[in-house]
């Protein structure tokens, strides 16, 4: 009877994984699904944030498994329960309270369950050669001594035919500052060795920095989205938190959000919220405008710019002469000392450009129409001959043209026409701000640039290509002033960050990541504490091999266990001086079960 019982219970299982499996081929399913009473089964991969990353690298779609949430009693299984078992496969509805793990006795069953479906030998149970299913992780309460917050089990293959199951076993504990708690490393080692009767190990360290922190004034970026870590790598683990040596590998992430004000290139991000606005304005028929960056109105700064320039005016004055041009206080004048040499003033900027830092502080509709209306009053009368770059291609720069023939065409200011003046102006005067940026560093050429700056595409997309180049100018100048990178660094991010960008939507979460050499930032990490340490300790080849895996962390590497107060400090000292950081612990251990 027990036999059968637990035949029918695998039979169930399998038929609802292998549903989960064909609809989620795809696109991933929503919603869970619901195995028995008690247990939903969810399908995660693609794009979906994998639960169990911090502590398995596994790549593909797998099935997680946990505490039903409509289920309130006590989820303590007994086997005789499957004797009327209801193998419902309904959809839950979407609305969740969050992650609810299961009982370990349950979680074990389960797995037992996945086992029996997944071994080739138990023909009874209909499964075919080809239904190799995705791996299982089922969430774990952490009752027992262990502290087991998660078990899973990963399929071995050879093939299409499964040969095996590697089976997860993940404790956690904490959080601590106390590092006697911590084993030694030779323990680790010893106990792998035993577990798995190998003579034979191999160990590899892993360590995640924040370097924001360490290199930032004053927390310059802490109140934000951003952050810039770096990940290292080596083999042959001396200790426990040592720190990692010189020959390490080391990848850099950078994910950075525009917009913080204290950045040296703020000033030009409010640039370009104007042109944001415009653009909305132009799609919607409503523009909100951005507060001013002037205390002077724009109306009065067009006028005395115009008034100026009419001053000036003779018959071989050319704007070119830098002697004779009014100095324009360009938006980037605001970078600190450490930004200056490398994204200063453009002294080249034509009438169009300087038309533009006096008309983005404009506040309304009809400041807007006064301001153009004063520019092409003055144009009609000749009373201005101004000087735009050649290849401007704007309204307005057609207007001037057509001025120093003495005909102009009339011109409507009404409806979106003047928006649309203003928003091409800021347009050619921004894209030649990044260019100039870019290509007086070396770090980009015009053709490399051209995807960027083209005008073959509408106006809409041509704002969406500039906040790319704004992002990434915010990442290169962050990178400069803080890690204080050198053209040999920057020059591959801006490739890596232009080849994202041509391929995809603007998205600051985005985590852009650089090979580098740990000296390169070493320095703002080697008296810090990190925020993950982690070592593996490997035996066997192949399929053969099994892996223990012991970490720390300053945040909880589960969301249904234990995770208050993760990252705070604690008041314990080192050497009466340097803070200690609280840190969750977290094991890995790695058994096999084979079928052939």
């Amino acid at each position: 009877m027990a036999a059968e019982r637990r035949r029918r219970a695998g039979g169930g299982l399998s038929g609802l994984l292998l549903r989960v499996r064909e609809e989620g081929k795809d696109s991933i399913p929503e919603h869970p699904y619901l195995y028995e009473t008690d247990v939903e089964i969810s399908l995660v991969g693609g794009s979906c944030k994998s639960p169990v990353e911090k502590f398995w690298n596994g790549s593909s779609a797998m099935y997680i498994l946990q505490k039903a949430t409509h289920n309130e009693e006590s989820d303590s299984m007994e086997e005789s329960r499957t004797d009327d078992a209801v193998f419902a496969s309904e959809v839950l509805p979407k609305e969740s309270p969050g992650a609810l793990p299961l009982s370990i006795g349950r979680a074990k069953q389960l797995i037992s369950l996945y086992t029996m479906v997944q071994n080739p030998n138990m023909t009874c149970l209909g499964m075919s050669d080809l239904d190799v299913l995705p791996p299982l992780w089922a969430r774990c309460d952490g009752s027992d001594p262990q502290h087991t917050c998660w078990i899973g089990a990963e399929p071995l293959k050879a093939g299409s035919k499964v040969t095996g199951l590697n089976i997860y076993m993940v404790s956690c504990d904490g959080p601590t500052a106390d590092k006697t708690r911590f084993p030694k490393l030779e323990e680790l080692k010893m106990e792998h060795k035993i577990r798995h009767h190998s003579s034979v190990v191999t160990t590899k360290g892993f360590a995640q920095y924040e370097l924001i922190a360490a290199a930032a004034i004053e927390d310059t970026f802490a109140e934000s989205g951003s952050n810039i870590y770096v990940d290292i790598t080596w083999n042959g683990v001396e200790k426990i938190l040592e720190t990692p040596p010189v020959i390490s590998a080391a990848t850099l992430n950078i994910a950075l959000e525009s917009g913080d004000p204290r950045s040296p290139v703020f000033p030009l991000y409010r640039e370009l919220q104007v042109l944001l606005a415009l653009a909305e304005g132009l799609k919607t028929g409503v523009t909100e405008w951005p507060e001013p960056s002037e205390s002077e109105s724009a109306l009065k700064l067009v006028q005395e710019f115009l008034t100026d320039l009419k001053k000036k005016l003779d018959g071989d004055y050319v704007f070119e002469n830098k002697n004779e041009t009014e100095q324009i206080k360009c938006d980037t004048a605001a970078v600190d000392s450490c930004i200056k040499s490398i994204f200063g003033e453009r002294g080249d900027l034509d009438f169009t450009e300087q038309l533009w830092c006096k008309m983005k502080s404009v506040i309304s509709y009809q400041e807007l129409i006064d301001c153009f209306t004063l520019v092409l009053k003055s144009l009609e009368r000749g009373e201005i001959q101004p000087w735009i770059h050649q290849g401007s291609s704007s309204f307005l720069s057609q207007l001037i043209q057509q001025s120093y023939h003495g005909k102009m065409e009339d011109v409507s200011l009404s409806d979106i026409t003047p928006i649309q003046m203003l928003l091409e102006v800021g347009l050619e005067k921004m894209k030649k701000d990044y260019v100039s940026f870019f290509i007086g560093q070396e770090l980009a050429t015009v053709t490399y640039l051209d995807y960027f700056i083209s005008t073959s595409v509408d106006l809409q997309e041509q704002v969406h290509r500039v906040q790319k180049l704004h992002h990434m100018l915010e990442i290169m100048v962050s990178c400069t002033g803080l890690l204080q990178f050198r053209h040999e660094n920057l020059f591959p991010l801006t490739q890596i960050c232009m080849k994202y960008y041509k391929e995809n939507p603007l998205n600051e979460k985005h985590v852009f990541q650089l090979p580098i050499r740990p000296a390169l930032v070493k320095k703002f990490y080697q008296n810090d504490n990190p925020e993950v340490w982690k070592v593996e300790i490997s035996s066997g080849h192949g399929q053969k091999e099994v892996k223990t895996t012991w970490q720390v962390s300053t945040n909880a590497p589960v969301e249904h266990g234990t995770s208050n107060n993760s990252g705070f400090l604690s008041d314990s000292t080192v050497n009466g001086s340097s803070e200690e950081r609280l840190y969750f612990i977290t094991m890995t251990q790695c058994s096999q079960v084979q079928f052939t």
